[in-house]
């Protein structure tokens, strides 16, 4: 998974915006996928601050700061905390547990649905369905940087964000955000929220 920090949220004059949406959604689905490792952890502690005024500002700026504030290893614990351990996770990350309130019903079958006419298939080898939140980042990554045009375009972006994360990524950053255990990961889910909600205003002025 493509796992740098995101440009977009510094904003440097002349960034490519294309390449800074396919940066952030690379970082959160490293984040959500499993454990961070160091060098991104790295990457976010020595991140600069937020351009000010810029709508992620607040949440990037607190989640490089929740990266300084905790180890690494302090952070794999509060992943395996929060998504981990045997048996009912503290919180699901995948979109049929919201939309259905089980897993793999309806919402992840019309979703393979949706990716087959895409091209896409999970590999056998990824224990996670597809609607895991890590999951579909990759696939927005890929609806901003696939090389094929007919795949890889804002329609085909709008149509997907709409019908598979905007639904409930906010259900999802409000159980993560009520954890008790969640300190890095509340500001992961800040951060997620909001540039969520800055995808979806975009996505709105496209209509």
């Amino acid at each position: 998974m493509n796992a740098t920090v995101p440009p977009a949220a510094i904003a440097p004059a002349g960034l490519d915006e294309d390449a800074a949406r396919a940066e952030i959604y690379g970082l959160l689905a490293h984040l959500f996928y499993a454990p961070p490792p160091d060098p991104l952890l790295a990457q976010l502690r020595q991140a600069p601050a937020a351009a000010p005024g810029s709508l992620l500002e607040a949440s990037w700026n607190a989640l490089a700061a929740g990266a300084r504030e905790l180890s690494t290893a302090a952070v794999a614990a509060e992943y395996d905390a929060l998504f981990g351990g045997v048996g009912k996770p503290e919180v699901y990350l995948f979109g049929s547990h919201y939309l259905a309130g089980f897993l793999n019903e309806k919402p992840l079958v019309r979703l393979r649905d949706d990716l087959s006419a895409l091209g896409l298939a999970r590999d056998p080898a990824m224990p996670e369905t597809e609607d895991h939140i890590a999951c579909l980042c990759e696939v927005m990554r890929l609806l901003i940087t696939g090389p094929d045009a007919a795949v890889a375009n804002l329609a085909r972006q709008s149509t997907f964000f709409a019908a598979h994360i905007q639904p409930w990524a906010g259900d999802l950053c409000d159980a993560v955000a009520a954890q008790p255990a969640a300190r890095f990961y509340a500001r992961a889910a800040g951060f997620t929220r909001d540039f969520f909600q800055v995808e979806a205003q975009g996505f709105d002025m496209l209509a």
